[in-house]
């Protein structure tokens, strides 16, 4: 897990769209996808349910997302 993945939940769960998320990031859509794809896997549980538009966290994501606010807050200061 990595900042950066941490930065691309984040863009996702604001902007609730894969492609406006990664324009804000920066970056191609399929590299945000993948890296939050990669970061899936590697917790175990999905972040975001893809079937319904707009995008919207799971239970699981949902808490992800809590911790993650947490995260890059603290890396900021």
């Amino acid at each position: 897990m990595t900042l950066q993945q941490l930065e691309y939940v984040m863009a996702v769960f604001r902007f609730r769209h894969f492609a406006k998320a990664a324009e804000y990031c920066g970056v191609t859509q399929p590299t945000l996808s993948s890296m939050i794809q990669k970061l899936e896997e590697e917790l175990g549980v999905k972040i975001f349910d893809r079937r319904k538009q707009p995008i919207l966290p799971t239970p699981a994501g949902k808490l992800i997302i809590d911790q993650a606010w947490k995260v890059l807050t603290e890396a900021r200061e």
